[in-house]
């Protein structure tokens, strides 16, 4: 069994890699750049730049990216503050304190 997820996961580490391809082929975007550039895209109010990064991979796999970075982002917050993750994405979402 553990034979057929490591194979697994190294189809999709595969996919995700972002070297360029042998012979200098183009490579694909990974979800992470996606993500990065889809929210970088809808801070600055950049609807077309954020519809290409969405096109870049999956509807899944975006928002995967996207909850990744939120997460490391919040993470990041609370530690430079000293506060909690939690207190923090509370304030980022304009909610009460808990």
């Amino acid at each position: 069994m553990w034979g057929r997820v490591r194979k697994a996961g190294v189809r999709v580490a595969g996919a995700m890699r972002t070297e360029t391809r042998a012979g200098g082929g183009r490579r694909p975007h990974n979800l992470f750049e996606a993500a990065a550039a889809y929210v970088g895209a809808g801070a600055e109010n950049d609807q077309e730049g954020a519809d290409e990064a969405a096109a870049w991979v999956s509807p899944e796999a975006l928002s995967f990216g996207v909850n990744e970075l939120a997460c490391r982002a919040v993470i990041a917050l609370a530690r430079e503050r000293g506060e909690s993750p939690r207190a923090v994405a509370r304030e980022l979402l304009g909610l009460p304190a808990a």
